[in-house]
């Protein structure tokens, strides 16, 4: 099934109506008023207000007793009074090995208990020159995070290490790991990477574990970064395709969801003789061009009435929030709709709190920043509520992309699919993707060709300069789509020698 995003929501910033809102200095926070904003859902309105900001990269965030605990990826621990909107810092993890995506990722807490409940972390670490994602339990006793005892540790890397955390109404914690770009891991059930991870609270394997005495729920993911559990106890996860088919999961104990041997949707040739083979899930929605899933919540409040039975989640590429309206068997998606797009910048994290309320956190002081952020105000937590307000206008805008011109064709697929990584500018990220400014590679024509169509495996440096990440095929595009972005490339960046379809069919077919 294919779903069409409705038209962005209208909003409007009213320099009249503010919130309180709190901002870090070095050594404590002052009260700064933030401007609310205003969001139209059918005849409902949503008051948009920060609440809290000038944080330093948001990555977890739970809720318990009006509090909200929540991770910064650097290695403090956080929590955000709601209440009295004071920030205050509970822990400074010293071993946090954080560069571009590594470092002090998620975080639940115990709901079902009165007395100092745990709560659970997860972060990346060095020993000696590996790099491990370690699974840390606390208690906190309202004030402080206390009895730091280390669960279990599974391999890291400077990429693909997930994180997600959550634990359900039984007391069972489930940990989403990334593969750390190690296209062995996944599909390896012996491993404990690209996996659905099952335990009790002290590590132990649950007696109902779907494999005898292993942790090991489900497997073939890539790099999840949003988990959550619908009303039924349906479990969710948000997973980061390579160059396509970013994906939404609904994850079945034994079930294999098909990384890195099929992304995304069973359609293709290959995909579809893998499957006769060997049983595979599909995913329950997959985007291409890719928008970069994070955090994911289940929303089932009567308080935004038209979000009720939805799969809250919120993106880093295409900067948006997404609400997927789940049927009443809950195992499908309805409708997808699309809000503030690019409004916010990237954001990690959504939570649900008990009285329906949702809260966003930012995402624009990380490695990626996209064009205009971070703001000055950045990184923040923002809350969606319910208000009585009712505004008499709004900003419309248009998510539909309309190319007038081959070359804005070029650009948008530019964009779309390169964007991201090496900038629309082409300058790229420091260590992590290579500029493609004045790139001998790309004045290259059959190398460049060769490049798109294979990827790379190796890392390789370039000029001397190592890069972290490697670069997908992208053979999954059209000869004529190919031709456009090499074309944009040359055009922009390099010598200004362009390419053909039939010049592009020529190299596949070697």
């Amino acid at each position: 099934m294919i779903f069409q995003p409705k038209p962005f929501i209208n909003i409007l910033i009213f320099s009249c109506l503010f919130f309180t809102a709190c901002r870090q200095t070095d050594h404590n926070f002052t009260v700064k008023d933030v401007p609310a904003e205003y969001l139209k859902l059918g005849n409902s309105y949503l008051e948009v207000s920060t609440v809290a900001e000038g944080l330093s990269v948001p990555w977890g965030m739970d809720y318990i007793d009006n509090k909200i605990l929540f991770t910064e990826i650097a290695g403090k621990v956080k929590e955000l009074n709601l209440t009295t909107g004071e920030v205050r810092t509970l822990l400074e993890i010293e071993d946090v090995f954080t560069r571009t995506t590594p470092g002090l990722l998620d975080i639940t807490i115990q709901k079902n208990t009165k007395d100092d409940p745990y709560v659970f972390l997860n972060y990346t670490k060095k020993r000696d020159s590996l790099v491990v994602s370690t699974l840390m339990r606390y208690q906190y006793n309202g004030s402080e995070l206390i009895n730091p005892t280390e669960i279990l540790s599974v391999a890291g890397a400077n990429g693909h290490n997930g994180t997600r955390l959550l634990i359900d109404k039984n007391n069972i914690l489930y940990w989403a790991t990334g593969d750390v770009a190690d296209n062995n891991m996944a599909q390896d059930s012996t491993t404990l990477n690209g996996k659905v991870l099952r335990m009790n609270l002290d590590g132990s394997v649950p007696a109902d574990n779907p494999i005898p005495n292993s942790l090991v729920y489900a497997w073939g993911f890539r790099n999840i970064q949003g988990m959550t559990l619908d009303k039924d106890g349906n479990l969710f996860t948000a997973e980061h395709g390579d160059a396509i088919e970013d994906e939404v999961n609904w994850v079945r104990p034994l079930h294999n969801y098909g990384w890195p041997l099929i992304e995304g949707k069973h359609d293709t040739d290959k995909e579809l003789a893998i499957t006769a083979k060997t049983k595979m899930t599909e995913p329950i929605r997959s985007w291409t061009p890719v928008i970069a899933p994070a955090g994911m919540a289940y929303y089932n409040h009567d308080e935004i009435s038209e979000w009720k039975n939805s799969l809250l989640l919120v993106t880093l590429k295409s900067q948006t929030l997404r609400v997927l309206n789940l049927n009443e068997d809950q195992h499908s998606i309805k409708e997808e709709h699309i809000y503030f797009g690019k409004h916010f910048g990237r954001m990690r994290a959504v939570l649900v709190l008990p009285n329906g309320d949702v809260l966003l956190s930012t995402s624009n002081r990380d490695w990626n920043p996209q064009p205009g952020f971070p703001k000055e105000n950045d990184d923040r937590i923002i809350r969606l509520r319910i208000t009585d307000q009712k505004p008499q206008s709004f900003l419309q805008e248009d998510p539909k992309v309309t190319a007038a011109s081959s070359n804005q064709n070029a650009a948008v697929l530019y964009k779309n699919y390169c964007a991201s990584c090496h900038k629309e500018d082409g300058k790229g990220v420091a260590n992590s993707f290579p500029p493609l400014v004045n790139s001998a590679r790309i004045n290259d024509l059959t190398a460049f060709t060769k490049l798109l169509l294979e990827g790379t495996k190796d890392k390789k440096p370039i000029n001397g300069v190592s890069y972290e990440q490697n670069m997908a095929s992208y053979s999954f595009l059209k000869d004529d789509e190919l031709a456009a972005i090499i074309n944009y490339v040359k055009t922009e960046f390099g010598d200004k020698k362009t390419t053909t379809p039939e010049a592009i069919k020529a190299l596949r077919i070697k």
